[in-house]
């Protein structure tokens, strides 16, 4: 029997389904435990506590505490100058410097960028600029501060818009000059031109690279700080937690110098943590521009 003359099977009828509702599933909950393992802070206090142990056992076996004294004599340094006020008016001083410095460094770089952006002669002046300077270690214009400035806070802020400036705009005319083209096209499609296309599509397509710009800006310009007013403090004896640190090392109380050098790290870490972290979490890492 040939397979043509084989009956046909029988039509199933159509099922017609009626639609359900959307119901989403409800997150799971991982216990507290778990939470807790997960964390990454208690990994980092571990760590911490480790490499203190390490610095305790070191200066242990040196037993010199004029080179290296221990964990313990630095952090009772560092509590007693914080509870005299010293440290906090010296950091005070510090910081009211580097928001200035930093500041202005940032206005420029975003102007410069936006030049950039705006023309082929501005994007080949920023170009130009950055590959001369940004090479250029911002403390080696301190001297040449000195001279234009004298001693004082503008000389300190001068260097300090050199080590913020040029990172951040280089960074910047990066991260707009990444921005799809299709994204582009979409904000024309919509009307969208001058100051709302900017703000509106290069400024949150590029803010992945432009936090990333503000945190090397932050970096090189604390360091920098720190490394003029030790500068500073051989000149004028004024200045901040640089100054701090040059005192004591001249005095050799190097407890008092870790205790310095602790709080420099420590502000570094909570500006870090407390505004660039929660500046990208509620911005790129919400929008899914990043992991």
């Amino acid at each position: 029997m040939s397979v043509s003359h084989l009956p046909h099977p029988a039509r199933r009828p159509d099922r017609l389904l009626e639609p359900q509702p959307y119901v989403p599933s409800a997150a799971q909950t991982l216990p507290l435990w778990r939470r807790i393992l997960e964390a990454s802070s208690w990994r980092q206090a571990l760590l911490l506590v480790l490499l203190a142990g390490l610095w305790e056992v070191a200066a242990r076996w040196a037993d010199n505490d004029l080179l290296l004294p221990t964990f313990t004599a630095a952090a009772r340094a560092l509590v007693t100058d914080l509870a005299s006020g010293e440290l906090l008016m010296r950091a005070g001083v510090s910081l009211r410097l580097l928001l200035q410095g930093y500041g202005l460094g940032v206005v420029l770089a975003l102007g410069l960028t936006a030049l950039a952006t705006a023309s082929r002669w501005g994007r080949d002046l920023l170009a130009s600029l950055t590959a001369m300077f940004n090479p250029l270690p911002a403390i080696a214009l301190l001297p040449l501060a000195l001279l234009w400035f004298g001693l004082g806070a503008r000389s300190l802020i001068f260097v300090l818009v050199h080590a913020v400036l040029w990172p951040l705009a280089l960074a910047a005319s990066a991260g707009v000059s990444a921005v799809p083209e299709t994204l582009r096209m979409a904000g024309r499609n919509y009307g969208l031109t001058g100051p709302r296309f900017v703000a509106q599509i290069l400024l949150p397509a590029a803010l992945p690279s432009v936090l990333a710009g503000l945190r090397v800006g932050w970096a090189f310009a604390w360091r920098t700080l720190i490394a003029a007013e030790l500068f500073f403090g051989a000149s004028s004896g004024q200045g901040g937690l640089g100054w701090y640190i040059f005192q004591n090392r001249n005095e050799l109380m190097t407890d008092h110098v870790f205790a310095g050098l602790a709080l420099v790290i420590l502000i570094g870490w909570l500006v870090e943590r407390l505004v660039f972290s929660s500046v990208e979490r509620w911005t790129v890492q919400r929008w899914g521009m990043q992991r």
